[in-house]
């Protein structure tokens, strides 16, 4: 990227060009699917209506056979054979009977057919092709027709003109359009109405929404609110919705992390100067030679080293960003009874301490940081028990237990306070996510989250126990055999 050229956050957005949208794209879809269903139902229709035309003529050719039969020795006067033939619109009968095929009356007949029809082996493909052939045809070929006749005769033909059936065929398509026409406009109108407004209309209130969510995504406001649909289009609101729930709480908190990191830059810049004037008194607190300033002066320099390396750590990262934990094999009793003195619980009578830890128990961890783990895990507990009544001693309890299960030095915290809400326990190790304690800033439980994570361990919250309790589990490290044997070959 060019120096000239402006960062992709402050670009301009490119809208797309203005195009068909849903609706328009429906509609062009709709067009082509009902000419489709036009052909598939005319086609079909119009050979049927041929060979129905042709049957019609069969049937009066057979009427006409009847009569023509009747007449005394088969003798009939040619003018009124011409209007029998007339009447049925016909140049020509004739029928078989046996071996004799005879002529019962003609009229103007040509020297030569131009198409045989035999409807007693008709298909419907050779039915629909006929009729595609007739309709493209000029002119007035005549037609024999051949179908099946009444009585002992084998069949019946009849000789026709192919004019006044392709006029008629005409005539049906005209109408069948202008029919089917009305109709296809009117279901195309109503498929059309039902999917504008079944699917159109909600995506564009979910484009709509998604446009001005991107807008200002901070705002709760351009949440989208679901509709009671129990298909597709319900799930994917429902769906949206909890996701912009999920990120305006995210946002907020983003925010919220961004501005207190801010505060704590600026306050932690004139801390640090304010903390390293009282390490300079406490180097001359701890010349005094009175034994109890002897003996709380090293606890109390300690303290202040831990605080002034910590918020130098703050201003060098801009950030609360947890360093690497040096480790190594340390007592836990001594990191628990600083603990205890760091939380201002020595001296208070009120909340009973106990604390179980095994003879011995080393742990595998950077001690500044299981200090500060402990730490805010004790002070969490003694605030919990601050709302419980002081006259009932035995139940302000805090007790810390301590063991080891083969490679892995397990620590819990637990307290007999009102214990964690059901409602909190889903985001219990994430920022900001308190319990609905008064004065909380929801980031005791996720900086020891961190820390113990970094040293490969968890934290979790045991289920069933009086008030809460906290398990702390943390691994020891691998050891690599290699390197111990070669530490041993140079010893």
């Amino acid at each position: 990227m060019s120096e000239d050229e402006p960062p992709l956050s402050e670009r301009p957005r490119e809208r797309p060009s203005r195009r068909l949208g849903l609706s328009g794209k429906l509609l062009l879809l709709t067009i082509p699917l009902v000419i489709l269903a036009e052909i598939l139902i005319y086609v079909p229709a119009i050979a049927n209506f041929r060979m129905n035309r042709l049957n019609d003529r069969l049937a009066a050719a057979n009427t006409a056979a009847l009569v023509l039969d009747a007449a005394p020795s088969g003798m009939v006067p040619d003018s009124l054979a011409r209007q029998i033939l007339n009447s049925i619109g016909a140049r020509a009968v004739a029928i078989k009977m046996g071996q004799q095929r005879r002529l019962l009356a003609s009229a103007n007949l040509p020297s030569a057919v131009d198409h045989d029809v035999d409807m007693r082996t008709m298909t419907a493909w050779s039915a629909i092709v006929d009729s595609i052939e007739t309709m493209l045809e000029t002119g007035n070929q005549t037609i024999r027709v051949i179908g099946p006749a009444p009585g002992g005769a084998q069949f019946i033909e009849t000789v026709i003109d192919e004019a006044p059936l392709r006029a008629a065929m005409y005539r049906f398509s005209r109408n069948l359009f202008w029919l089917s026409l009305v109709i296809s406009v009117l279901t195309a109108a109503l498929v059309y109405l039902a999917l504008h407004y079944l699917f159109v209309r909600p995506m564009r209130r979910l484009t709509a929404n998604l446009v001005g969510f991107h807008q200002n995504p901070e705002s709760s406001a351009r949440i989208i609110v679901p509709s009671q649909r129990s298909d597709e289009i319900g799930v994917a609101e429902r769906e949206l919705s909890d996701m912009q729930r999920d990120l305006v709480s995210m946002l907020h908190q983003k925010s919220r992390l961004a501005a207190l990191g801010l505060a704590v830059s600026k306050i932690n810049h004139d801390l640090r100067n304010l903390l390293a004037s009282s390490q300079l008194l406490s180097d001359q607190l701890a010349s005094v030679p009175d034994p109890r300033v002897q003996r709380f002066a090293p606890k109390l320099m300690r303290s202040l080293e831990r605080a002034i390396a910590f918020c130098q750590s703050t201003l060098s990262y801009g950030r609360a960003q947890e360093a690497a934990p040096d480790r190594r094999m340390i007592l836990v009793e001594p990191v628990v009874i600083e603990v205890r003195e760091s939380a201002g619980l020595a001296s208070d009578v009120s909340i009973t301490w106990i604390s179980a830890i095994e003879r011995g128990l080393t742990i595998d961890a950077d001690p500044d940081q299981l200090f500060r783990v402990l730490l805010n895990l004790v002070r969490n507990a003694a605030q919990a028990l601050e709302g419980r009544p002081r006259s009932d001693a035995a139940t302000q309890q805090i007790r810390i237990t301590g063991r080891r299960e083969g490679t892995v030095a397990i620590i819990e915290v637990s307290d007999t306070g009102p214990g964690v809400p059901v409602n909190a326990r889903d985001h219990l190790f994430e920022a900001f996510q308190t319990s609905g304690r008064t004065g909380g800033s929801g980031l005791g439980l996720a900086i020891a989250a961190e820390l113990v994570r970094a040293h490969g361990g968890e934290i979790n919250l045991v289920e069933g126990t009086i008030g809460a309790t906290f398990r702390i589990a943390i691994p020891d490290r691998p050891v690599e055999l290699l390197s111990i044997r070669n530490a041993r070959a140079r010893a």
